[in-house]
């Protein structure tokens, strides 16, 4: 007999079995297990993934250069404190995410074209593709420069980026099912902890460190389209579009239920914690350039690094930045995948086979094919559009949330699972904070181009 708990995440009475579903119960009758038999580390490991893998993937290659960039301009000061306000943002944002894909299994994009009509589902799902491939472009160039670290050469760097890029979106998809996916993604995802013996070989001064973490500092001065442009793109490094998509539709593929929300829970806040720390850690390395001319001239922080603080620093940040943008390729071409399957109303799961799910697996390919090819362009400006990725994310992210809000907010969908008023509180303050942020670099930066000031 199906447990209770389960249940909701069967087809309905009457409808075939699909491979997909036979899968999926495979994976859920595990948990089931663990649950009746009390194993609750076994329950746990069984229900993490989706969590974790949205906030280690948004520590991606843009982040990592960004939270880097950041250290090298104006050392640790206002930023440390300011990234662990982004990731506290972040959980109460992948929170609701991960309640309304475990309460309504279906994911982001479907619910927004089912609820709110084919104009804003395909639009949601239109700006998710754009925002992608721009990313998908920076995650190319953060591997890029870490495999140039290591080569000693651009012009051989780019093609073998963008062949083991491209080759891991295949080899992941050649495993065959959710689970399996989600297990080899979190095992490269660990390496993200290696900017953490980055910043502690760096020898960063610790009083300073430790200031930073509990005061906020004034802002720095300096150009203020350089501040702006860090602002908005460390609030792009943290929150994201794509996380929305990727989390809710892979907590409705993993199968999770409302039973499964508290681990759903301990889930994406380990993940915000972990990445909170990992990325202040790259912040903690960049801020080893503080004061060193060219920082912010090209994408070659590692070999700075080197120069600066010893190989050991410099060889722990190239390979730090091929994890982040090996771990970002494979969950961003998963959510575009997610989203554009949504919207068209076919196959969209890693528990379905090539043959059931084409239109899934070829967008997983293609996206990051495409961007593997941009990256091959002589003379694109490469840390530009590292930078520049977090910041359009963050001017598209406000619409992003709002529909999330009424989603998570909506009794008829959410039963009582529904946001509380303080939730919505909370969510409304972030979407203001994305808003004027986005709002403010977009503005003077118009400015500035029409010389009105």
């Amino acid at each position: 007999m199906t447990p209770p708990a389960e249940a909701a995440a069967l087809p309905l009475p009457g409808q075939p079995l699909t491979e997909e579903d036979l899968r999926r119960s495979e994976d859920r009758a595990r948990v089931w297990r663990a649950r009746l038999n009390g194993r609750r580390l076994s329950l746990l490991w069984l229900l993490v993934g989706p969590g974790l893998l949205a906030m280690l993937g948004e520590n991606d290659g843009p982040s990592m250069l960004s939270y880097a960039a950041t250290g090298a301009q104006y050392g640790v000061g206002f930023f440390l404190p300011f990234i662990l306000v982004t990731f506290a943002m972040a959980y109460v944002c992948q929170e609701m995410v991960m309640r309304v894909g475990a309460v309504t299994h279906r994911g982001y994009g479907q619910l927004v074209l089912e609820r709110y009509g084919p104009f804003w589902g395909w639009l949601a799902a239109g700006d998710l593709l754009f925002t992608n491939l721009v990313t998908l472009i920076a995650e190319f160039v953060a591997v890029r420069a870490g495999v140039a670290y290591f080569l000693g050469s651009s012009r051989l760097a780019g093609p073998l980026a963008a062949a083991v890029g491209v080759g891991l979106v295949v080899v992941a998809l050649a495993l065959g099912r959710y689970w399996r996916w989600e297990r080899f993604v979190l095992a490269l995802a660990v390496l993200n902890g290696l900017f953490v013996p980055a910043a502690l070989l760096a020898h960063p001064h610790w009083h300073a460190v430790a200031r930073a973490a509990l005061t906020f500092t004034p802002l720095p001065g300096g150009s203020l389209q350089t501040l702006l442009l860090l602002l908005a793109s460390t609030i792009g490094a943290t929150v994201t579009p794509w996380m929305v998509f990727f989390q809710q539709s892979a907590a409705a593929d993993k199968g999770l239920t409302p039973h499964d929300i508290r681990h759903g829970r301990y889930d994406t806040l380990v993940g915000a914690i972990f990445a909170a720390v990992f990325g202040c850690a790259a912040l903690v390395a960049g801020a080893a350039l503080h004061g060193v001319g060219g920082a912010l001239s090209g994408a070659g922080f590692p070999l700075a690094l080197k120069h600066v603080v010893g190989s050991a620093v410099g060889s722990l940040f190239a390979l730090g930045l091929i994890e982040a943008g090996v771990v970002a390729l494979l969950t961003i071409s998963a959510s575009t995948a997610y989203a554009l399957g949504e919207c068209v109303g076919s196959a969209n799961s890693f528990n379905n086979s090539p043959r059931r799910a084409a239109l899934f697996y070829l967008v997983n390919v293609a996206v990051a094919v495409v961007a593997a090819a941009v990256i091959l362009i002589p003379g694109a400006p490469l840390l530009s559009i590292a930078l520049n990725a977090n910041v359009l994310a963050t001017v598209l992210l406000p619409v992003t949330l709002l529909f999330l809000i009424l989603l998570a907010s909506d009794r008829e969908l959410m039963g009582d699972h529904a946001n509380s008023r303080l939730r919505n509180l909370a969510a409304g303050l972030i979407v203001a904070l994305v808003s004027l942020a986005g709002a403010a670099y977009a503005i003077f930066s118009f400015l500035e181009t029409v010389h009105l000031i």
